[in-house]
């Protein structure tokens, strides 16, 4: 249960972007800004802990001046924005790395290597740009990857060949490979194409905000977190206030304690802001 108490303690806030914070067409609204504005004169801090990769989110960063260390790539980077230094990073093996690109050119696979900033691709995998559906994101074509291996975030692979894509799923998993966090999907826009993502397994966005509240010396229950998707569950710490909105996933509805009857594109977010700010008056 939650109540004024529990948000006038709130010191740390930490959004989702897509689906939560964003409207569908990637916008920060007005009130939004406007009420993460004030809730910094209050003492109340802000970041973000998204998926997209570090460098797609420093416009909106900047757009809100934020100050405290962004988790990106759902919690294998954290990074303050306009900084070099990362507070946390989660490679995946070399090794790894090198395994993956030798069976996506074994398989006629396309494939990327994401690090900090950027997207890289070669041009065999030219396609990569087309395909891929990380919003926001740098892409760089590279003549090979060789000097890449050693700093990847994630690695990914789009194609159509479904059962390939799924044979270099089962060849990266489990006993084949130890420690690596496998995700296959279909894709949501383009038809028949199915993608393979390949990190470190001790990534996620809730391990990242343990790690930045021990940064920042600020306790779980001086956090309030809100998500509206999977990879947001990891984020719902046991004692942070979780908030979801109408377009939240049921799942992490059920683990919510404020549910926001309005969703990302009508200010949902920005109702929960204005109800931390009117707590801290």
């Amino acid at each position: 249960m939650f109540n004024k108490e529990s948000l006038s303690r709130i010191k740390l806030i930490v959004a989702d972007l897509d689906g939560t914070l964003l409207t569908n067409d990637s916008k920060l609204s007005e009130r939004t800004k406007c009420l993460i504005e004030k809730l910094k004169a209050k003492g109340v801090l802000f970041t973000f802990a998204s998926g997209r990769l570090h460098s797609a989110l420093s416009s909106y960063a900047e757009e809100l001046n934020l100050k405290v260390p962004i988790i990106s790539l759902d919690g294998c980077l954290i990074k303050k924005n306009g900084e070099e230094t990362p507070l946390y990073k989660s490679f995946v093996p070399q090794r790894y790395v090198k395994r993956a690109l030798e069976y996506a050119d074994r398989h006629l696979l396309n494939i990327a290597l994401c690090n900090t900033d950027s997207i890289y691709y070669t041009e065999r995998n030219s396609v990569i740009p087309d395909l891929m559906e990380k919003f926001g994101a740098k892409y760089v074509e590279v003549p090979e990857y060789n000097g890449l291996t050693k700093h990847t975030l994630e690695i990914t692979i789009a194609s159509d060949y479904k059962d390939n894509v799924k044979h270099v799923r089962d060849k990266m998993s489990f006993p084949h490979t130890f420690g690596l966090n496998i995700s296959y999907f279909k894709s949501h826009t383009y038809e028949g194409i199915y993608y393979l993502e390949i990190r470190k397994n001790s990534s996620n966005k809730g391990k990242a905000l343990k790690l930045l509240l021990g940064n920042l010396g600020i306790r779980q229950s001086e956090t309030a977190v809100i998500g509206d998707w999977y990879n947001d569950i990891s984020l719902f710490l046991p004692k942070t206030l979780k908030v979801t909105l109408s377009n939240s996933l049921p799942d992490l509805k059920l683990l919510a304690d404020i549910q926001i009857p309005k969703d990302n594109n009508n200010e949902g977010a920005a109702d929960f802001l204005e109800m931390v700010l009117k707590a801290k008056k």
